[in-house]
């Protein structure tokens, strides 16, 4: 019998139905205006296709994975099918911070940015001259190892990167050598320094360490072992690097320029808190402001005899046409004015309560 996926349309039929119905479910206070089922296979999902922003097909991913067995598959097919993904689109990838001051979360970056901040670190002094090889501590699916493992040994052209995070000492000994480039963080380093894999260290050999801050007792060590130069990179998965410095206990020095900065000099900082009021959608800075003035410039949103239905439907065509995909709202609350806690200061709505479902 033939399988039931390569009647003609079954696929389209059945992707189409799946996803129509999650984007319900994502979207309840606000309705996506999707076009007649099944969609063509040729359509695209995003906001210039059906009008799925970044959230909504993540949101979908799973259920489709779920659904068809895709995790099923063998590795091999995994990695074909994100080949030939990445010949479709590669313009943008997605990183997950660690979880370590909460819980893991999405954030979007634009490869080509990444690519500059590559460019900039390519061009700092520590990592000026020949590098032969680099030897790889970090995960590459991390942002730091992806800017340090994929894209920086191609800019410095590398002849390769060897995954160094499952060798014994001995082993990892071995694989020193003059023009070589180690990327790792400061527990790697720590065990580096700990088991004497450099005393004395090849002439020439050059570290990078990023992922959390690097004491500055351990940074002077490595670099009194004969470690040539140690680049100390900081950042995190939401604004790729930040700055940078290469000497112990030293202020860091712009690689480009995100957020709060406490400076020192005119090219010096020390890190302070966050200035803006921005929030992270997808990896993408959404100003509240902005879209709360979005959505006062619409008459009706002070019309408290507004068919809230009809209204949640044209507020989510009428941000569609002037907000990034990122800041639009993905569920619309009516009220009779902002709510406020038993002190009288603002508060957020409550989250069980939804449009549709008895709201007032």
């Amino acid at each position: 019998m033939r399988p039931w996926h390569d009647r003609p349309g079954a696929l389209e039929r059945f992707i189409s139905d799946l996803v129509a119905d999650e984007l319900a479910r994502l979207r309840p206070g606000a309705p996506l205006a999707l076009p007649p089922r099944p969609w063509p296979a040729a359509v695209r999902l995003d906001e210039d296709g059906i009008g799925l922003d970044s959230l909504d097909r993540m949101g979908v991913a799973p259920v489709l994975t779920e659904a068809l067995h895709l995790h099923e598959s063998g590795f091999g097919d995994w990695v074909e099918t994100a080949a030939e993904s990445l010949r479709r689109f590669d313009a943008a990838l997605t990183f997950r911070t660690s979880g370590s001051t909460g819980t893991p979360k999405p954030c979007r970056h634009v490869l080509a940015a990444l690519q500059r901040e590559v460019e900039a670190l390519a061009g700092l002094s520590p990592l000026r001259g020949a590098v032969g090889r680099v030897l790889a501590a970090v995960p590459s699916h991390h942002i730091c190892g992806f800017l340090f493992t994929h894209l920086l040994p191609a800019r410095l052209g590398a002849v390769e990167t060897v995954d160094v995070r499952g060798l014994t000492a001995p082993a990892l000994r071995h694989q020193l050598h003059a023009g070589v480039l180690v990327i790792g963080h400061p527990a790697f380093w720590r065990l580096f320094a700990k088991h004497g894999l450099g005393t004395p260290l090849p002439h020439g050999m050059r570290g990078v360490s990023s992922t959390a801050p690097c004491p500055d007792a351990l940074a002077q060590g490595l670099v009194d072992q004969g470690l040539e130069s140690l680049l100390q990179v900081y950042g995190s998965s939401e604004t790729a690097g930040i700055g940078w410095r290469d000497c112990a206990d030293a202020a860091f020095a712009p690689v480009v320029l995100h957020g709060h900065l406490d400076w020192l000099d005119a090219g010096h900082f020390t890190v302070g808190g966050r200035a803006d009021a921005a929030v992270q959608v997808g990896g993408v800075n959404v100003f509240l402001s902005q879209v709360r003035r979005c959505l006062c410039d619409h008459l009706a949103v002070a019309d408290a005899d507004a068919d809230r239905h009809a209204l949640c439907a044209e507020l989510d065509a009428w941000v569609r046409t002037r907000l990034p995909a990122p800041a639009r709202p993905r569920a619309i609350k009516f009220g009779a004015a902002l709510p406020v806690d038993r002190r009288g200061k603002a508060c957020d709505w409550s989250i069980t309560a939804r449009v549709g479902a008895g709201s007032s």
